[in-house]
């Protein structure tokens, strides 16, 4: 166990779903970045502990948490690193999942899982779990930092092993050639139960760089997630251009059902960023995935077919290229070009009634000096891309940011420091404030507030309105990569050494 401030551990809360739990990253099906919670705080401050009803280490000095916590079920689940081991035994650099107790803090159980031995590239030092959890029922999925999907027992270990599956083995470290480093040790209850696992690297055939980063989306029996296939360590060569950049799986039976079969591989420019999402567009739903390749696309749902054989084809409705100026081919040959690149998204496709909105423009640490916020009335078939541009707004260099929609309001920060308010229906500045610090994480909309945090560690509140009004602003401890998230009239803040539960 360790130290959470504030409060005494309490029992494990029980699993059932409460009406007002965030159990994904973003809203349900549309990822947009709001939430109908109410009585949220203006400000607090974690040195004379006003306005925080607990707070957990997430990691030591230099520690680069940067996982976005989801709520479900009495349970708060976020990503770290090691920097500050819970369990004496497991040492040393590896990613790690928290299961903490939603009233406490407490720990209830942890992943812990070692880091990939063949290149820093595959799982950059400390970066731990990066990946959002996606929680339905009694079933926590994940993509950990080996790029395997995970679904978990939301009980973890203590109700016993109920997948069967070796645990300790996939705890345990091993060399290069696969030889484990050390014993096996015991398990206990304070360890996570794997249900099941699909590991993209071996059984997809992706190349992964830098860290996993996908959240998965649920729709029914199926598991729709982005691969995190990219460049390997030169950044210019693409290992695996065949493999698949969006897949399907089944969430029983863990089958491998589809792909985009699209070939993005080549058209790649750094890794595979953005997770899916889903809309209804033309009064059927759709998948909305924004590939390495700086393209959305739309998809028509995935239905298995009895007696299916193989891997199926996802079917393509339409498209839509986020810059259709930029390079299409050789893109490698543009690796550190600020001028002219091709472009990428980190975030995800927003949807807010009728229209998406997604945030991109040249990759943050090796492509062109531009960035933009558009806005699409995504219809019909095929490429779209001149048709269907509501509005376009450009940003400063980069973005990271998935939109934040509300009240005819956007919200996105870029890597110049600057917060932007947008007209949703126009695209024209509202207002901006400048920040203390570039910002990788998404704001948040809640309460008749907007939230954003920076990489220097700055917390800002804002009124939700045209009128620009600062309601807080607090500077913490370690620079901020997560998205705040609101549930159950608690806002959580994680830096990248303390997660933080806020309330009035």
């Amino acid at each position: 166990m360790f130290p959470v401030r504030n409060l005494i551990p309490i029992a494990t809360a029980g699993l059932l779903a409460q009406a007002a739990d965030r159990p994904q990253f973003g809203t349900a099906w549309s990822r947009n970045m709001t939430s109908g919670e109410r009585g949220l705080p203006d400000s607090f401050d974690p040195a004379s502990g006003r306005g925080v009803r607990w707070s957990v280490p997430l990691g030591g000095s230099g520690s680069e948490s940067h996982s976005t916590p989801v709520v479900a079920g009495g349970h708060v689940y976020v990503g770290t690193n090691n920097e500050a081991p819970r369990d004496p035994r497991r040492t040393g650099d590896r990613g790690v999942f928290l299961c903490l107790s939603e009233k406490t803090g407490a720990l209830v159980w942890q992943l812990v899982v070692p880091k990939r031995e063949e290149d820093i590239y595959h799982d950059w030092p400390k970066t731990g779990m990066s990946s959002p959890a996606t929680v339905d029922g009694d079933r926590v999925y994940l993509v950990d930092n080996r790029g395997v999907v995970l679904c978990l027992d939301a009980k973890g270990l203590a109700n016993g092993n109920q997948g069967g599956t070796n645990e300790a083995a996939y705890y345990t470290p091993k060399s290069t050639n696969g030889i484990p480093v050390g014993p096996e040790l015991p398990l206990g209850p304070l360890d996570a139960d794997i249900l099941w696992s699909f590991d993209l690297t071996r059984e997809a055939g992706i190349w992964s760089h830098d860290a996993a980063h996908s959240s998965i989306l649920v729709d029914g029996d199926l598991l729709y997630l982005n691969t995190g296939n990219g460049v390997d360590n030169t950044h210019r060569r693409i290992r695996r251009p065949d493999a698949p950049s969006l897949v399907v799986l089944d969430r029983h039976t863990v089958r491998w059902l589809a792909q985009d079969g699209l070939g993005i591989g080549p058209r790649i420019f750094h890794c595979t960023w953005s997770s899916p999402s889903m809309a209804r567009i033309d009064g059927r739903k759709r998948i909305l995935f924004a590939g390495g390749d700086g393209v959305l696309y739309g998809f028509d749902p995935f239905r298995p077919r009895r007696g299916q054989d193989g891997v199926a084809r996802l079917e393509e409705v339409w498209r839509f290229d986020f810059d259709p100026e930029a390079p299409k081919s050789e893109v490698s040959t543009y690796l550190n070009n600020r001028r002219t690149s091709p472009s990428n998204i980190y975030g995800m496709a927003a949807v807010d009634g009728d229209r998406i909105f997604v945030a991109g423009g040249g990759d943050w640490f090796w492509g062109k000096n531009e960035a933009w916020v558009k806005c699409l009335r995504a219809g019909g078939r095929g490429d779209r891309t001149k048709e269907v541009t509501v509005w376009s707004h450009p940003l400063g260099r980069h973005t990271m940011s998935t939109p934040a929609v509300a009240d005819g309001l956007v919200f996105a920060a870029d890597s110049m420091r600057t917060f932007h308010c947008l007209d949703a229906a126009t695209g024209e500045a509202v207002w901006t404030h400048e920040l203390d610090g570039e910002v990788w994480a998404s704001a948040l909309v809640a309460d008749g507030k907007v939230y954003i945090g920076s990489r220097r560690g700055g917390f800002y509140t804002f009124t939700l309105s045209r009128t620009k009004r600062l309601l807080g602003e607090v500077h913490l401890d370690a620079p901020i990569s997560a998205t705040a998230v609101a549930a159950n009239r608690v806002l959580y803040v994680g830096t990248g050494r303390t997660l933080y539960a806020l309330t009035r």
